[in-house]
């Protein structure tokens, strides 16, 4: 019984030091951990402060983000394929100086001229046609639901959660707008218009091309149709790119 005894207490004994052991005053600290790498991942990972990494300081790393911005015009690597890589080539046109202050454009170049007016004659570089239409418009449209049917309605009318809110006004009705070339769209899209901001972070430039593909069937619905020899049923605008290939 005795010998019982003496076992537990210095059980417990035991246990009681190792958790009192395990805390810290530091509430910072996580204290005394056991298998650490079960459960902090070494793997380096954004916005994570690597100055302490397992009660180690690196005043060096301390308060720097693991994240960091891109250099200016630069992009991923996107392959060999000369034709994606040109797409994906930073976009040519700028934003005005008056993006600045009204769509945070900070640390991009600007320019004074006009380049919305300019981007009249830019056309939709993404084909489309009887093999690859069915793709585009389901990829446009995952991209437009996500991305641009809580302000501009599932429809494309304007009336989007956000507008029915009372949080936003104004959003247009694309049915309305059918004198948007495609290059207007992408550099309203891209740089942000009105109370829209600038999307450019959020969606690449195919993507942007492939929203627009989505948007034209809000302004035209035989568009993205065609009959048995590939040929559109109806040119919809001079302004799209709606070919057989």
């Amino acid at each position: 019984m005795m010998r019982k005894s003496f076992v537990n207490f210095f059980g417990i004994a035991a246990v009681a030091t190792l958790a009192l052991t395990a805390c810290s005053s530091d509430p910072n600290s996580p204290g005394l951990e056991y298998m650490p790498d079960m459960y902090r991942s070494p793997a380096i990972e954004a916005y994570v402060d690597y100055g302490e990494v397992r009660a180690r300081i690196d005043e060096s790393k301390k308060t720097k983000l693991t994240a960091l911005t891109p250099p200016a015009y630069t992009i991923p690597f996107y392959g060999t394929d000369s034709a994606e890589v040109r797409l994906m080539l930073p976009y040519k046109r700028l934003a005005n100086v008056s993006f600045k202050t009204s769509h945070g454009m900070f640390g991009v170049d600007l320019t004074t001229a006009d380049e919305y007016a300019l981007a009249i004659n830019d056309m939709n570089p993404l084909g489309i046609n009887m093999t690859n239409v069915d793709a585009t418009m389901e990829k446009g449209k995952a991209l437009y639901t996500a991305m641009c049917q809580h302000c501009h309605g599932e429809k494309g009318d304007g009336n989007g959660p956000m507008v029915l809110s009372g949080a936003y006004a104004g959003v247009p009705n694309y049915a309305d707008r059918k004198e948007l070339s495609d290059g207007q769209m992408f550099y309203s899209i891209y740089y942000g218009k009105n109370m829209m901001g600038a999307h450019r972070s959020l969606l690449n430039k195919k993507e942007i091309w492939t929203v627009i593909h989505y948007v034209r069937k809000f302004q035209f619905p035989d568009y993205g149709k065609f009959d048995a020899m590939g040929v559109a049923v109806a040119a919809s605008s001079d302004t799209t790119n709606q070919k057989q290939k």
